[in-house]
């Protein structure tokens, strides 16, 4: 089916819901011997907790990867296993697009699992999503919770409006090739957008993932996505997956968190951003260089007053070190794949790759299991799917890697009110010249982490910008009027809960406030100066010469928040 066929189909839901019942029909076809899904996927669902005013942080991993991706080796069920090991309350698979995939039975024995686990798994809940290769730029993830078209949906999307599978994954920098491909890319946001309002599906979240890894995604890029569909396309990883990249069985130098490895020279050269330097396409104690610089490019987007949140997650495809092998002598010996030749090829025939084989070798890798290392807390009022993508929209959010802290929660409120004021993602309502108190409550772990120490936050950071309206430049990347306010030692606070406060004072003009903190081993001046970022996030990779660990991101953890804004009247 062409592009524009699919399109057509978002002209009306009653003719998307024909196209996709018919569709359906072929889908059942991609591969011999495979059932389809029934076509009503009720989930079971955790009980719902009391709403009593207060969230309940759900911890989960929006991107994951399984065998029906194409550079991925586990199976669903091995994900899951260890999702409930360390501690998820909700997970999503967002395997790649691809031909196999899409359209050979990947997608619909993929969500067949799913069904299953789902009934299996009733206090996990399980996304079934799509890493969506953005037409002209990066990765994104789509998550649609389960419902009656979820993989029609998946399957539509993809087949129209994926960057890889339409031929439009490298642009040329200053063409117009580039400016057809970034229309393409807002184009299949407005129609997601339509499918969500229309009722063809429940819900829908989008997420651009890995911002910085190619620096192919523009700031311009980043804020027609953005603005194009606020209440769809929420926000960015902060930090990516492949956080052991550094840390692996196989690292050489210059090996970084993150697999962030290119540079306006690299592979994508063509496609990079020019405005971009060298610099900003590492990561800073693990994080993007968009999230972890202050003043940088998130802070900027902030500033304009807009909602646009970080989550972090996995991306688990290899974990690092473990001792599961993928083998390619394991797909079936039949004619079809005979002829396949290459191994991607193998893995088109039917959109999956074979089971893993056990060995007691470790392999390569630069992943953490779900969970493992990288959490995003989302605060819900519902242990619900909805309830969860309803928290990731409102920007109720934290995440933290290494398990660095057990529970946080920000408080922003007009001294002397009554109210309790708004929490991560809330805007606050002040008149001129109020005192603004801001309530943090930190609960430490106290428990050992997969590398066998117990965490301890030895600083937390209050981070204030000034809102200062739209940009006039759409590539804007920084800001002056964001910095650190203030770094609180929490060195020597206990294994109980602590509550810090602090007031600003005579607040005359819109702001934001976000919160960040560390184990305090790897600190310095931030990126634009110690007059803005005084003990901030460093970059670092694998050094051969180096006996300091560098490379190693249990050494070096930090959490961030979403932040809160303050909207003076």
């Amino acid at each position: 089916m062409s592009d524009d066929a699919l399109d057509e189909l978002s002209l009306s839901r009653r003719r998307l819901m024909q196209a996709a019942a018919a569709i359906a029909g072929t889908m059942a076809l991609g591969a011999a011997g495979t059932s389809q899904a029934p076509a009503a996927m009720a989930a079971p669902l955790a009980p719902r907790v009391n709403n009593t005013g207060e969230y309940d942080y759900l911890v989960g991993d929006h991107h994951v990867h399984s065998q029906y991706s194409y550079d991925a080796k586990y199976k669903i069920s091995m994900q899951l296993d260890n999702a409930e090991k360390f501690g998820l309350d909700w997970m999503a698979f967002t395997d790649h697009s691809n031909i196999g995939y899409a359209n050979r039975g990947g997608l619909l024995n993929s969500h067949a699992e799913i069904v299953r686990e789902r009934g299996a798994r009733p206090n996990l809940m399980i996304f079934q999503g799509l890493e969506w290769w953005i037409p002209g730029a990066e990765h994104g993830t789509l998550l649609v919770p389960p419902c009656t078209n979820d993989t029609r949906l998946i399957r539509l999307f993809q087949l129209a409006h994926d960057g890889r599978l339409n031929g439009m994954e490298k642009p040329e920098r200053g063409t117009q090739q580039e400016q057809d491909w970034e229309a393409k890319a807002v184009k299949a946001i407005q129609w997601l957008k339509t499918q969500r309002d229309n009722g063809f599906v429940d819900d829908i979240v989008v997420l651009a993932n890995h911002p910085m890894r190619l620096g192919i995604n523009s700031p311009h890029e980043m804020r027609a996505w953005r603005d194009t569909a606020p209440e769809l396309f929420i926000g960015m990883e902060g930090a990516p997956g492949a956080q052991a990249y550094a840390y692996s069985t196989n690292v050489d130098p210059g090996d970084v968190r993150g697999e962030y490895t290119n540079g306006p020279g690299g592979s994508y050269g063509q496609s990079t951003y020019l405005g971009y330097a060298e610099a900003l396409y590492k990561t800073f104690g693990g994080f993007d260089s968009m999230t972890a610089l202050v003043g940088g490019l998130w802070d900027s987007m902030l500033a304009e007053g807009k909602p646009f949140w970080i989550t972090s997650n996995s991306d688990n495809h290899l974990t690092a070190r473990d001792t599961w092998r993928f083998d390619e002598t394991k797909y079936p010996d039949t004619p079809a794949y005979q002829a396949a030749g290459s191994e991607r090829k193998k893995y088109e025939v039917a959109g999956r790759r074979p089971d893993p084989v056990a060995t007691n070798t470790p392999q390569g890798g630069s992943d953490f299991w779900p969970g493992q290392f990288s959490r995003t807390h989302t605060g819900v009022t519902e242990r619900s799917y909805r309830g969860v993508l309803d928290a990731m929209r409102a920007g109720r959010m934290w995440v933290d890697h290494g398990h660095l802290i057990n529970g946080f929660e920000a408080r922003v409120r007009v001294v002397g009110s009554a109210e309790r004021g708004v929490t991560l993602g809330g805007r606050l309502q002040a008149p001129k010249g109020s005192d603004i108190e801001i309530e943090l409550t930190v609960t430490p772990t106290t428990y050992a982490n997969s590398f066998g120490i117990t965490p301890k936050l030895a600083h937390l950071d209050i981070i204030e910008g000034l809102v200062t309206g739209p940009v006039t430049d759409p590539d804007t990347l920084t800001t002056p009027n964001t910095k650190v306010r203030e770094q609180i030692d929490t060195s020597s606070n206990g294994s109980e809960p602590f509550t810090i406060k602090r007031v600003l004072r005579g607040v005359d003009s819109s702001r934001y406030v976000r919160f960040r903190g560390s184990d305090g081993r790897r600190n310095g001046p931030g990126y634009y100066g110690a007059d803005i970022d005084p003990a901030g996030p460093q970059p670092h990779g694998y050094d051969v010469s180096s006996t300091a660990d560098e490379g190693n991101p249990w050494l070096d953890t930090w959490f961030y928040s979403n932040p809160i804004f303050i909207d003076v009247k």
